[in-house]
Protein backbone atom coordinates (compact mmCIF):
# COMPACT_ATOMS: atom_id res chain seq x y z
CA UNK A 1 0.00 0.00 0.00
CA UNK A 2 1.36 3.48 -0.87
CA UNK A 3 2.69 5.52 2.06
CA UNK A 4 0.72 9.23 2.06
CA UNK A 5 2.14 11.84 2.01
CA UNK A 6 2.99 12.25 5.89
CA UNK A 7 4.14 8.75 6.31
CA UNK A 8 6.60 9.79 3.54
CA UNK A 9 7.99 12.93 4.91
CA UNK A 10 8.43 10.51 8.29
CA UNK A 11 10.50 8.24 6.94
CA UNK A 12 12.53 10.68 4.62
CA UNK A 13 13.36 12.69 8.23
CA UNK A 14 14.66 9.56 9.60
CA UNK A 15 16.54 8.80 6.06
CA UNK A 16 17.93 12.57 6.67
CA UNK A 17 18.62 12.07 10.39
CA UNK A 18 21.10 8.81 9.11
CA UNK A 19 22.45 11.03 6.28
CA UNK A 20 23.39 13.85 8.76
CA UNK A 21 24.90 11.07 11.33
CA UNK A 22 26.98 9.25 8.51
CA UNK A 23 27.84 12.43 7.25
CA UNK A 24 29.81 13.46 10.84
CA UNK A 25 31.17 10.47 12.02
CA UNK A 26 32.37 10.07 8.33
CA UNK A 27 34.67 13.37 8.89
CA UNK A 28 35.55 12.64 12.41
CA UNK A 29 36.74 8.80 11.59
CA UNK A 30 39.29 10.86 9.18
CA UNK A 31 40.80 13.06 11.15
CA UNK A 32 40.75 9.70 13.65
CA UNK A 33 42.65 7.68 10.89
CA UNK A 34 45.17 10.25 9.89
CA UNK A 35 45.92 11.42 14.05
CA UNK A 36 46.70 7.76 14.48
CA UNK A 37 43.95 7.04 17.21
CA UNK A 38 42.52 3.84 15.61
CA UNK A 39 46.07 2.20 15.37
CA UNK A 40 46.69 3.44 18.91
CA UNK A 41 43.49 1.67 20.17
CA UNK A 42 44.13 -1.72 18.36
CA UNK A 43 47.53 -1.81 19.90
CA UNK A 44 46.05 -1.06 23.44
CA UNK A 45 43.47 -3.93 22.57
CA UNK A 46 41.14 -3.81 25.70
CA UNK A 47 38.65 -1.46 27.37
CA UNK A 48 41.15 2.00 28.71
CA UNK A 49 40.58 5.18 29.25
CA UNK A 50 40.48 8.66 27.43
CA UNK A 51 43.65 9.52 29.12
CA UNK A 52 45.69 6.29 28.09
CA UNK A 53 44.41 6.62 24.61
CA UNK A 54 45.73 10.07 24.15
CA UNK A 55 48.87 9.21 26.05
CA UNK A 56 49.33 5.82 23.38
CA UNK A 57 48.26 8.58 20.40
CA UNK A 58 50.63 11.02 21.81
CA UNK A 59 47.38 13.65 21.47
CA UNK A 60 45.26 16.22 23.64
CA UNK A 61 43.18 14.00 26.04
CA UNK A 62 40.56 16.14 25.41
CA UNK A 63 40.29 16.30 21.90
CA UNK A 64 40.51 12.51 21.80
CA UNK A 65 37.56 12.53 24.73
CA UNK A 66 35.32 14.53 22.10
CA UNK A 67 36.03 12.15 19.27
CA UNK A 68 35.74 8.96 21.32
CA UNK A 69 32.36 10.48 22.11
CA UNK A 70 31.26 10.25 17.73
CA UNK A 71 32.84 7.33 17.82
CA UNK A 72 30.92 5.61 20.41
CA UNK A 73 27.74 7.35 19.83
CA UNK A 74 28.17 5.95 15.83
CA UNK A 75 29.15 2.24 16.74
CA UNK A 76 32.36 2.26 15.76
CA UNK A 77 33.86 1.73 19.17
CA UNK A 78 32.58 0.45 22.75
CA UNK A 79 31.86 2.21 25.34
CA UNK A 80 31.91 0.25 28.58
CA UNK A 81 32.70 1.41 32.46
CA UNK A 82 35.40 0.54 35.22
CA UNK A 83 34.60 -0.54 38.85
CA UNK A 84 34.94 3.59 39.71
CA UNK A 85 32.38 4.36 37.21
CA UNK A 86 34.81 6.13 33.99
CA UNK A 87 34.25 5.51 31.09
CA UNK A 88 36.13 2.99 29.25
CA UNK A 89 36.56 2.65 24.81
CA UNK A 90 37.38 -0.53 23.08
CA UNK A 91 38.22 -0.47 19.04
CA UNK A 92 36.96 -4.59 18.49
CA UNK A 93 39.13 -6.20 16.59
CA UNK A 94 37.37 -6.74 13.92
CA UNK A 95 36.35 -3.37 13.25
CA UNK A 96 40.48 -2.93 13.28
CA UNK A 97 40.39 -5.40 10.33
CA UNK A 98 39.08 -2.88 8.54
CA UNK A 99 40.46 0.43 9.79
CA UNK A 100 44.06 0.21 10.74
CA UNK A 101 46.76 -0.66 8.47
CA UNK A 102 47.28 -4.11 9.46
CA UNK A 103 44.43 -4.72 7.28
CA UNK A 104 45.71 -3.84 3.99
CA UNK A 105 43.95 -4.63 1.31
CA UNK A 106 41.18 -4.44 3.54
CA UNK A 107 41.76 -1.25 4.89
CA UNK A 108 38.64 1.33 4.44
CA UNK A 109 39.60 3.16 6.82
CA UNK A 110 42.05 5.26 4.90
CA UNK A 111 39.16 6.57 2.29
CA UNK A 112 37.32 8.70 4.81
CA UNK A 113 40.19 10.79 3.85
CA UNK A 114 38.53 11.37 0.91
CA UNK A 115 35.94 13.68 0.55
CA UNK A 116 37.34 15.73 3.28
CA UNK A 117 40.45 16.34 1.50
CA UNK A 118 38.33 17.23 -1.85
CA UNK A 119 35.87 19.52 0.49
CA UNK A 120 38.89 21.44 1.20
CA UNK A 121 40.34 21.26 -1.61
CA UNK A 122 37.88 22.47 -4.43
CA UNK A 123 33.75 23.04 -2.80
CA UNK A 124 34.63 26.28 -3.85
CA UNK A 125 35.57 25.96 -7.28
CA UNK A 126 32.88 23.04 -8.15
CA UNK A 127 30.13 25.02 -6.68
CA UNK A 128 30.70 28.27 -9.06
CA UNK A 129 31.08 25.43 -11.41
CA UNK A 130 27.49 24.12 -11.31
CA UNK A 131 26.78 27.31 -12.37
CA UNK A 132 28.94 28.06 -15.51
CA UNK A 133 29.66 24.68 -16.35
CA UNK A 134 33.24 24.61 -16.76
CA UNK A 135 35.70 22.72 -15.46
CA UNK A 136 38.06 22.90 -12.29
CA UNK A 137 41.50 22.98 -13.21
CA UNK A 138 43.89 20.19 -11.87
CA UNK A 139 46.33 22.03 -10.14
CA UNK A 140 43.30 23.26 -7.73
CA UNK A 141 43.85 19.44 -5.75
CA UNK A 142 47.23 19.26 -5.07
CA UNK A 143 46.44 17.79 -0.75
CA UNK A 144 43.70 15.14 -2.75
CA UNK A 145 46.74 14.27 -5.68
CA UNK A 146 48.76 13.82 -2.99
CA UNK A 147 46.60 11.46 -1.00
CA UNK A 148 45.94 10.05 -3.99
CA UNK A 149 49.61 8.77 -4.46
CA UNK A 150 49.61 7.72 -1.21
CA UNK A 151 46.95 5.22 -1.65
CA UNK A 152 48.11 4.09 -4.96
CA UNK A 153 51.67 3.35 -3.65
CA UNK A 154 50.10 0.81 -0.91
CA UNK A 155 48.05 -0.77 -3.28
CA UNK A 156 50.79 -1.00 -5.85
CA UNK A 157 53.11 -2.38 -3.42
CA UNK A 158 50.80 -5.41 -2.18
CA UNK A 159 48.84 -6.78 -5.85
CA UNK A 160 50.92 -5.02 -8.64
CA UNK A 161 54.00 -7.66 -9.33
CA UNK A 162 52.73 -10.38 -7.43
CA UNK A 163 48.75 -10.59 -8.23
CA UNK A 164 48.03 -8.25 -11.18
CA UNK A 165 50.38 -8.80 -13.03
CA UNK A 166 50.36 -12.37 -13.24
CA UNK A 167 46.73 -11.95 -14.18
CA UNK A 168 47.20 -10.30 -17.35
CA UNK A 169 46.61 -12.70 -20.24
CA UNK A 170 46.85 -15.67 -18.74
CA UNK A 171 50.23 -14.54 -17.00
CA UNK A 172 51.59 -13.77 -20.63
CA UNK A 173 52.73 -10.40 -20.13
CA UNK A 174 54.78 -11.60 -17.11
CA UNK A 175 56.74 -13.53 -19.84
CA UNK A 176 57.15 -10.82 -22.25
CA UNK A 177 57.94 -8.40 -19.05
CA UNK A 178 60.82 -11.50 -18.15
CA UNK A 179 62.29 -11.70 -21.72
CA UNK A 180 62.70 -7.59 -22.09
CA UNK A 181 59.62 -4.80 -23.73
CA UNK A 182 58.73 -1.41 -23.37
CA UNK A 183 56.42 -0.32 -21.40
CA UNK A 184 54.48 2.66 -20.80
CA UNK A 185 52.15 3.45 -18.12
CA UNK A 186 49.83 6.57 -18.66
CA UNK A 187 48.79 9.01 -15.52
CA UNK A 188 51.77 7.59 -13.58
CA UNK A 189 51.71 10.42 -10.45
CA UNK A 190 54.62 9.92 -8.59
CA UNK A 191 55.69 6.69 -10.71
CA UNK A 192 55.07 3.92 -7.86
CA UNK A 193 53.78 1.87 -10.68
CA UNK A 194 56.98 2.40 -13.22
CA UNK A 195 59.74 1.52 -10.36
CA UNK A 196 58.29 -1.63 -9.00
CA UNK A 197 57.69 -2.69 -12.56
CA UNK A 198 61.56 -1.78 -13.78
CA UNK A 199 62.58 -3.55 -10.51
CA UNK A 200 60.93 -6.57 -10.66
CA UNK A 201 61.77 -6.94 -14.16
CA UNK A 202 65.75 -5.48 -14.85
CA UNK A 203 65.31 -6.45 -18.67
CA UNK A 204 62.63 -4.45 -19.66
CA UNK A 205 62.20 -0.80 -20.19
CA UNK A 206 59.66 1.39 -18.61
CA UNK A 207 58.25 5.23 -19.11
CA UNK A 208 55.91 7.19 -17.14
CA UNK A 209 53.72 9.87 -17.87
CA UNK A 210 52.28 12.39 -16.53
CA UNK A 211 51.09 16.10 -16.44
CA UNK A 212 51.99 17.18 -12.82
CA UNK A 213 55.77 17.67 -13.02
CA UNK A 214 56.25 17.81 -9.44
CA UNK A 215 55.16 14.51 -9.37
CA UNK A 216 57.71 13.21 -12.05
CA UNK A 217 60.23 15.01 -9.54
CA UNK A 218 59.51 12.91 -6.92
CA UNK A 219 59.81 9.66 -9.30
CA UNK A 220 63.06 11.06 -11.13
CA UNK A 221 64.32 10.60 -7.75
CA UNK A 222 63.35 7.53 -6.51
CA UNK A 223 64.52 6.15 -9.42
CA UNK A 224 67.81 7.72 -8.90
CA UNK A 225 67.76 6.13 -5.43
CA UNK A 226 66.92 2.67 -6.39
CA UNK A 227 69.51 2.64 -9.62
CA UNK A 228 66.83 2.02 -12.17
CA UNK A 229 68.44 3.31 -14.97
CA UNK A 230 65.66 0.81 -16.70
CA UNK A 231 63.22 3.77 -15.57
CA UNK A 232 62.86 7.35 -16.72
CA UNK A 233 59.46 10.40 -16.54
CA UNK A 234 58.32 12.33 -18.98
CA UNK A 235 55.96 15.71 -18.77
CA UNK A 236 53.35 14.84 -21.28
CA UNK A 237 49.30 15.08 -22.01
CA UNK A 238 47.74 11.69 -22.63
CA UNK A 239 45.66 12.96 -24.91
CA UNK A 240 48.42 14.70 -26.94
CA UNK A 241 50.45 11.10 -27.17
CA UNK A 242 49.83 10.63 -30.75
CA UNK A 243 51.04 13.94 -31.91
CA UNK A 244 53.20 15.06 -29.47
CA UNK A 245 56.01 11.93 -29.44
CA UNK A 246 57.51 9.76 -31.97
CA UNK A 247 56.98 6.94 -30.13
CA UNK A 248 54.68 5.12 -32.80
CA UNK A 249 54.66 1.27 -32.77
CA UNK A 250 57.78 1.94 -29.88
CA UNK A 251 55.89 -0.17 -26.77
CA UNK A 252 54.93 -3.64 -26.49
CA UNK A 253 52.58 -2.62 -23.26
CA UNK A 254 50.67 0.37 -21.63
CA UNK A 255 49.13 0.61 -18.31
CA UNK A 256 46.90 3.18 -16.68
CA UNK A 257 45.55 2.41 -13.40
CA UNK A 258 42.46 5.08 -12.86
CA UNK A 259 43.09 7.58 -15.02
CA UNK A 260 41.82 7.50 -18.39
CA UNK A 261 38.21 8.87 -16.66
CA UNK A 262 39.88 12.01 -15.62
CA UNK A 263 40.92 13.03 -19.29
CA UNK A 264 39.69 15.77 -21.16
CA UNK A 265 40.18 14.10 -24.46
CA UNK A 266 39.48 10.38 -23.16
CA UNK A 267 39.09 8.90 -27.21
CA UNK A 268 42.26 10.78 -28.48
CA UNK A 269 43.53 9.93 -25.53
CA UNK A 270 43.24 5.85 -26.11
CA UNK A 271 43.76 6.42 -29.98
CA UNK A 272 47.23 7.66 -28.67
CA UNK A 273 47.97 4.40 -26.82
CA UNK A 274 46.71 2.39 -29.68
CA UNK A 275 48.84 4.16 -31.70
CA UNK A 276 52.21 3.41 -29.80
CA UNK A 277 51.49 -0.06 -29.29
CA UNK A 278 53.20 -2.71 -31.83
CA UNK A 279 51.43 -5.26 -33.38
CA UNK A 280 50.56 -8.22 -30.50
CA UNK A 281 50.79 -5.31 -27.75
CA UNK A 282 48.89 -5.12 -24.81
CA UNK A 283 46.92 -2.51 -23.46
CA UNK A 284 45.29 -3.01 -19.62
CA UNK A 285 42.84 0.03 -18.38
CA UNK A 286 42.46 -0.51 -14.82
CA UNK A 287 39.39 1.86 -14.12
CA UNK A 288 36.24 1.66 -11.38
CA UNK A 289 33.36 -1.17 -12.27
CA UNK A 290 30.53 0.51 -12.81
CA UNK A 291 27.63 0.44 -15.05
CA UNK A 292 27.33 3.03 -18.21
CA UNK A 293 23.73 4.18 -17.26
CA UNK A 294 22.67 5.40 -13.96
CA UNK A 295 19.56 2.06 -13.05
CA UNK A 296 22.72 -0.30 -12.77
CA UNK A 297 24.58 1.28 -10.83
CA UNK A 298 21.56 2.00 -7.95
CA UNK A 299 22.78 -0.86 -5.87
CA UNK A 300 26.15 -0.55 -6.08
CA UNK A 301 27.80 -0.87 -2.70
CA UNK A 302 29.44 2.58 -2.98
CA UNK A 303 27.38 4.24 -5.80
CA UNK A 304 26.59 7.40 -3.67
CA UNK A 305 30.42 7.44 -2.69
CA UNK A 306 31.81 7.01 -5.93
CA UNK A 307 29.35 9.47 -7.52
CA UNK A 308 30.55 12.27 -4.99
CA UNK A 309 34.09 11.79 -5.70
CA UNK A 310 33.17 12.12 -9.26
CA UNK A 311 31.11 15.44 -8.89
CA UNK A 312 33.90 16.79 -6.94
CA UNK A 313 37.07 15.48 -8.27
CA UNK A 314 37.17 13.67 -12.00
CA UNK A 315 34.11 15.37 -13.51
CA UNK A 316 35.47 18.88 -12.49
CA UNK A 317 39.23 18.37 -14.53
CA UNK A 318 37.55 16.34 -16.91
CA UNK A 319 35.45 19.33 -18.42
CA UNK A 320 38.38 21.68 -18.56
CA UNK A 321 38.51 23.50 -21.27
CA UNK A 322 35.51 22.10 -22.60
CA UNK A 323 36.18 18.14 -21.98
CA UNK A 324 34.30 15.13 -22.31
CA UNK A 325 33.68 14.33 -19.05
CA UNK A 326 33.08 11.29 -18.41
CA UNK A 327 33.33 11.08 -14.69
CA UNK A 328 34.87 7.97 -12.76
CA UNK A 329 31.34 5.72 -13.37
CA UNK A 330 31.21 6.16 -16.73
CA UNK A 331 30.94 2.25 -17.22
CA UNK A 332 31.46 -0.49 -18.88
CA UNK A 333 29.56 0.11 -22.01
CA UNK A 334 31.30 3.35 -23.03
CA UNK A 335 34.91 2.05 -21.93
CA UNK A 336 34.56 -0.61 -24.13
CA UNK A 337 32.89 1.26 -27.04
CA UNK A 338 35.61 3.95 -26.96
CA UNK A 339 38.26 1.28 -26.83
CA UNK A 340 36.81 -0.33 -29.93
CA UNK A 341 36.51 3.14 -31.62
CA UNK A 342 39.86 3.81 -30.63
CA UNK A 343 40.94 0.93 -33.00
CA UNK A 344 41.09 -1.57 -30.17
CA UNK A 345 39.79 -4.56 -32.43
CA UNK A 346 39.77 -6.81 -29.08
CA UNK A 347 38.56 -6.17 -25.84
CA UNK A 348 38.31 -8.09 -22.88
CA UNK A 349 36.62 -7.30 -19.65
CA UNK A 350 38.58 -9.37 -16.73
CA UNK A 351 38.19 -9.25 -12.90
CA UNK A 352 41.08 -8.88 -11.04
CA UNK A 353 41.68 -10.44 -8.15
CA UNK A 354 41.41 -9.07 -4.64
CA UNK A 355 39.86 -6.42 -6.25
CA UNK A 356 36.20 -6.04 -6.09
CA UNK A 357 35.90 -2.27 -7.10
CA UNK A 358 37.73 -2.29 -10.36
CA UNK A 359 37.75 -3.79 -13.68
CA UNK A 360 40.32 -5.01 -16.05
CA UNK A 361 40.12 -3.85 -19.71
CA UNK A 362 42.45 -5.85 -21.66
CA UNK A 363 42.88 -4.60 -24.94
CA UNK A 364 44.88 -6.49 -27.71
CA UNK A 365 46.78 -4.86 -30.89
CA UNK A 366 46.14 -6.91 -33.91
CA UNK A 367 47.18 -10.57 -33.11
CA UNK A 368 49.51 -12.05 -31.12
Amino acid sequence: MPMSPDERRAAFSTRMTDILNGQALGTAMCLGYRAGIFEAMDSLNEPVTSARIAQAAGLSERYVREWLAVMACGGVVELSASPSGEDLFFLPREHGDLLTRRAESNNVGMYTQELPLLTQCALDDVQRAMHTGKGVPYDRYPPFQAWMAEVAEAKHRRVLVDVFLPSVAGGEVVKRLGRGIRVLDVGCSRGVAVLLMAAAFPKSEFVGIDICWQDLEVARAEAAKLGLVNARFEVCDAAELAEGKDWAGMFDYVTAFDSIHDQTRPKTALSGIRALLREGGMFSMVDIKAESELPGNLHHPLGAFLYTVSLMHCLPVALVDGGAGLGIMWGRKKAVALLEEAGFGKVEVCDIPTDAFNAHYLCWCGED
